[in-house]
């Protein structure tokens, strides 16, 4: 991106500054929902949604357990407490991934069966409507930013050219958090769709 009309200006920098940190904090959660989602292979990180029921507190399998995934079609969990194996086995069948968890006391085991074409298909649905969510996001820090902007302009504080660069800045700034969420969304779907 080119020098940032706004960052010249005192009064726009801190506004430019929070619209870029709360547009990569919408890009950054759509990542971790698109590391969450379940691929034809077995990842770690297919359980970041999952929590489980410790102690009243509803935590997540990674905290309370080493979790890997020793084989495409199997994720290995190993309780630090084996007292929780029950409860992290309960989390894992109803949660709506339709994971069917195998326990022997110590360590479960969750085999990853391979995905339909019907399955690739609602997979990629979730994912295009975590994607709309999530450039909702972004628009309604867009939304925010242009409010802010035309008060500013409103009370004096800028003028209406600067309003108008900086307009236009937001809006490019939202084009391209938009067109990153889009690449990712593209690639986790021919991932998905990959037999």
């Amino acid at each position: 991106m080119a020098v940032s009309a706004m960052a010249g200006i005192p009064a726009l920098k801190e506004l430019s500054g929070d619209l870029k940190r709360r547009m990569d904090q919408a890009v950054a959660g759509f990542q971790a929902n698109l590391a969450s989602t379940r691929t034809g292979r077995a990842s770690v990180h297919m359980l970041d949604q999952v929590k489980v029921d410790y102690y009243g507190t509803p935590t997540p399998i990674s905290q309370l357990a080493q979790v890997s995934a020793p084989e495409a079609q199997l994720i290995l969990i190993q309780p630090w407490d084996p007292s929780i194996v029950t409860e992290i086995d309960k989390a894992l069948r109803t949660s709506d991934l339709g994971f069917n968890p195998q326990s022997d006391g110590k360590v479960i085991r969750v085999p990853i069966p391979p995905m339909t074409e019907e399955r690739r298909r609602d997979v990629c649905k979730h994912i295009n409507k975590v994607l709309e969510e999530h450039r909702t996001a972004v628009r309604n820090v867009r939304r925010d930013g242009n409010d802010a902007l035309k008060k500013m302009a409103k009370d004096k504080k800028i003028s209406e050219d600067e309003e108008k660069r900086a307009l236009e800045e937001v809006q490019k700034m939202t084009d391209e958090e938009i067109r990153r969420m889009e690449e990712l969304s593209r690639r986790k779907e021919a991932e998905v769709m990959q037999v």
